[in-house]
This record gives structure tokens, sequence and C-alpha cells, in this order.
């Protein structure tokens, strides 16, 4: 019943192996695999009794698979349960002679399945670094383990997730802000340091594995039984009327953080119900949607994206703005990976949940303009998703006005406040597009996370690689300026003044060695601007065509 007999194991195998979708994720993965290869490969002469070269190349290789497998596998785990809600066949499945414990452990295989399988192809590709030196076998054993533990404990934290949420979306969104802190520090704290620095024997090997073995035996154990518990006893069963949140009720049961419609700041992101009329030449779509759409579902997800990013965010506040300032681009670029976890989770479904709901035929026929329903859908998601980036921004500001050292950094800050709007703005719009590009909302919120990620992370990885592994200053140049589609390669090119204290302490760094690269960052906003505005004339220009041919 738990393996050969698992009828959800082999259902859930057979749909989803046999996708295009996993035979592109396939082929991407390891077209990019071996590009960090290809690049990082070693020119000229190779001198076998140098292993310092052989070990960097292994471990960016490994760095680079270890973020690449924590950020796929989410995709899979995370809509493991709610996809069944939203198919509405989650009853179904509590219902039939299936254990819970059968019926987690499951959903678990199938969905690490499509990671596993990608880890086992990248062997080939690792071995024709092993000739190189440097690595022994057992440094590489070690290296899989940690990667295939790292992704079974990733994949049950979204499984878990997914046992408390209704939405894909929602599931989704917090399962990265839990993972994506754990897998950053993974590849740096850990960051396969061993393979660069350490000489371990292979008793020293063993036991840190067993270590590493009894660690996530222990949270996946634990989060595999409370799963399996919340699917004995389900409260998020029964009637089509718990579609609808009993906001009294959830106020009243909700542990930590309590959201109140009636005070600031909440209600700027989630406004009181209307008790009084519409008032003339509004936007119904922008009111209807920032009233009830949003929040239907109740307010467990923004309660914890709230607290998930003020808790990562009180730490890295600390160092980087008031003991370091000096650091202060990296807690600007917290603050843009924070809103790229957030910010599509409230655009990505504005059309596609139409069509899951088969009302868009009907939203069409209403005399509403296609720029007033695009603009309610884009405004009410951009307000709600820039009001929860606001909650990580305002250290931002108290450091500017408590530290000395910001003082004189003053244009820095404003420039970092100006990548911040504009990311909130393209993330806002891109999830936008991909709504009415896609039919379901687990695609265009998945679509729009990678073109992100190609957007906003690819520059600055391409830029360490070629920087670390290639000699050609050519080279550098193009990717240097590549940067101009990435917030973080912006937020890093605003200069900083070092101060005296900073001068003091030895605390000059790359970012005060260098004078800054102003007509970077003003290629940052001139290209954000741009693409938002060709999305958007793209979707109103995508809108009137649907409206007059099809509808």
């Amino acid at each position: 019943m738990y393996f050969r007999e698992n009828p959800v194991l082999q259902r859930e195998l057979l749909v989803n192996l046999r996708t295009n979708r996993a035979f592109l994720l396939l082929l991407g993965y390891l077209v990019l695999l071996g590009a960090i290869i290809y690049l990082a490969w070693p020119t000229g002469r190779i001198d076998v009794t140098d292993p310092a070269p052989a070990k960097a190349l292994i471990a960016t290789f490994f760095a680079g698979q270890y973020l690449l497998a924590s950020l796929i596998a989410p995709n899979f785990a995370a809509g493991s349960l709610t996809g069944e809600k939203e198919r509405q066949t989650y009853e179904m499945l509590l219902s039939s002679p299936l254990r819970p414990t059968a019926i987690v452990l499951g959903k678990l295989i199938a969905s690490l399945a499509h990671v596993a399988i990608l880890i086992f192809a990248s062997l080939p590709i690792v071995m024709l670094c092993l000739p190189l030196g440097g690595t022994s076998l057992y440094e590489l054993a070690l290296a899989y383990l940690v990667l295939f533990l790292s992704i079974t404990t990733f994949g049950m934290i979204s499984l878990a997730a997914s046992s408390y949420f209704r939405r894909t979306a929602a599931s989704l969104v917090v399962s990265y802000l839990l993972i994506l802190p754990i897998s950053l520090l993974g590849a740096l704290v850990l960051g396969f340091a061993f393979l660069r620095e350490l000489s371990l024997s292979a008793g020293q090997l063993l036991g840190m594995g067993l270590w590493m073995t009894f660690f996530a035996g222990v949270v996946c154990t634990v989060l595999f039984l409370l799963t399996a518990r919340r699917l004995l006893h389900p409260p998020d069963v029964g009637s089509e009327g718990h579609d609808v949140i009993d906001e009294e009720a959830e106020r009243e049961q909700s542990v930590g953080l309590v959201i109140h419609r009636d005070r600031f700041p909440d209600y700027l992101f989630a406004p009181p119900k209307r008790t009084d009329l519409l008032a003339d030449h509004a936007n119904p779509m922008l009111d209807k949607e920032m009233r009830s759409e949003l929040f239907a579902q109740g307010t467990l997800m923004l309660r914890l994206v709230i607290q998930i990013g003020m808790f990562l965010a009180i730490p890295l506040m600390g160092w980087c703005l008031f003991i370091s300032p000096y650091l202060a681009p990296w807690y600007a670029s917290y603050i843009v990976v924070f809103n790229m976890l957030v910010g599509p989770v409230f655009a990505a479904g504005a059309i596609t949940s139409e069509r899951e709901r088969q009302t868009l035929e009907l939203l069409l026929t209403t005399i509403l303009s296609p720029a007033k329903i695009l603009a309610g859908k884009l405004l009410a998601g951009l307000r709600v998703s820039t009001v929860l980036t606001a909650f990580v921004v305002w250290p931002l500001v108290l450091a500017a006005a408590m530290v000395p050292e910001l003082w004189a950094n003053w244009r820095a800050l404003l420039g970092y406040l100006a990548i911040i709007i504009v990311t909130c703005l393209t993330t806002a719009t891109l999830a936008l597009f991909c709504s009415v590009l896609f039919r379901k909302t687990s695609v265009s919120l998945m679509t729009c996370y990678l073109v992100l990620l190609a957007l906003f992370a690819a520059p600055m990885a391409l830029r360490s690689l070629v920087t670390a592994f290639v000699d050609r200053p050519g080279w550098v140049d193009a990717v240097e300026w590549s940067g101009v589609m990435s917030p973080f390669a912006a937020a890093f090119a605003v200069p900083l003044e070092a101060s005296e204290v900073w001068l003091e302490q030895g605390m000059k760094t790359q970012a005060q060695q260098r004078a800054g690269n102003w007509p970077l960052y003003a290629g940052f906003i001139g290209f954000s601007l741009a693409l938002d505005a060709g999305l958007l004339a793209t979707m109103s220009w995508f809108f009137h065509q649907r409206w007059r041919v099809i509808y």
C-alpha cells in the first residue's frame, strides 16, 4: 500500500513524468549545468599537482546544482495537496481506503521523483571533472548525500505547507520563504567548503554524513507525522461554504499576528468590507479585488508572509544597516528577493482565476473596458505586494535616520528605494502578463518566477562565474552590462562613500573601492520601465483582440 500498491504514487508518476514539461525541465537543467562546467573549465594546460582549480570547479558545479534543485523542489511538492483542493478531489482522496501516511508518502515520492531524476542525470557531467583531481570519491558521495537530504527536506516542507492552504500560490510562496534562506545558508555556510579547503578522511566524511542524515530525518519525520495527522482529522473539508472564511472566527483562533481590517496599516492591504455605495466613476474591478477576492481564502498566508519576512529581516537589518552599514546593498537585495517571492502571488491569478471559475466571459460582457479591468487587477495586486514589501523597507528608512555613517549616503539610500519601487512594479506587471497568457494560475505563477529568476539573478550568477573562471576582458565587460536587467546589480552599482569610521575599522570593501556605476543603475531603471510599458501595451492589445475575436 505504501510503495508498489500505492495508487496515489502510481498515478502521480504516470501523469507527471510523461508530460512535455518533465522533458523540457530535464533538458534545460542539464544544459544549464553543462554551461556552468564549460565556462568554469580551466583554460590552458592543466596542472594536476595544483588541486585548487579542480576543487573550485566542482564546488561551483555543486553549489549551482544545489540552488537550482532547491528552487525546483517546491514547484512539484507545494501543489500536491492544494491541487486536489483546487480540482475539488480532496475529499474523495481522503474518503478512499488509503491511509493518510500512504497518501503523504505517495505525494512526497512522486514530487521528488522529478528532482531525483535531474540529480542522477547530472552524474555524467560531474564525472568529467574527476580526472582533474582535487576531489575524492568520498567527498563526491558526501556532496550528493547533502544534496539528496536537502531536497527531501525541502520537499517535505513544501508538502506540509500544501496541507495548510487551499491555493497552490499561497503554499508556494510560503514554501519559498521558508526554503530560500535555508538553501542560501547551506550554499554559503556549508558552501561545499570542505571541497574547497578541508581535507577530511573517509571516517570524518562518514560521520558528517550520519549527522546530516539524522538531522534531516528528524525534520522530515516530524513534518510527515504532522501532515498525516492533518489528513486524518482534516479541518478544511465539508460544504463548499468553507471556501469563504469567517474572519471573526479566524481572528479568534489565529496564533501570532492578527489582521484587523479597520486599523493601520492593515487596511492598506486588507480594506474593510464596504457598507456604502460605490462612488461614481470608481473602478468596481479594483474595489472588488481589494475587498474580497484576495482575502476570500483567509489571512493565514498573509500573516505567515509578514511574520517570516520580519523574522528574517531583523538579523539582516542589524548586521547590514547598523553594525556594518557598508553592507546596505545586501539588505536592499533582501528586499528585492522578498518582493520577487511575494509580488507575483497577488497578480499571477488575476485573469487565470476568472478562467478557472468560468467567469471570464461574463466579465468581458460587462460595460467595463479592458483598460479598467486590467488597471483594477494590476493596482490591486500591486497595492498588496507593495504594502507587504514596505514591512521590510522601514528598517532602511530607520537606519537612514539613526546611523551617522549613512547620512552622507542619502543619495544611495534614495537609489535603493527607487530600485525597490521599480521592482515592485515589474513583478506585478509581469505576473499579470503571465496571467493573461496562460489558463492555470499555477502555470502562470511558475512561469513568472522563472522569468524573474532569469532577469534578476542570472546576470549576477553569470558575472560571478565569468569573473572567477574566464580570463577574457571582453566577456567580463559584456556580462557586466547585462546587469541592466537585474535590481541586484543596480543595488551594488550605487556608490557608497566610505566614512572615517569604516576606514579606521578597516571596513573598506569592494563597494567602497569602486566609484560605482551610475550608467548601469540608470540602465536598470530605464530597462525596467520600458519593459513594464511594453508588457502593459501588449496586454491591452491582446485583451482587445480577445474582446473582438473570441467574445
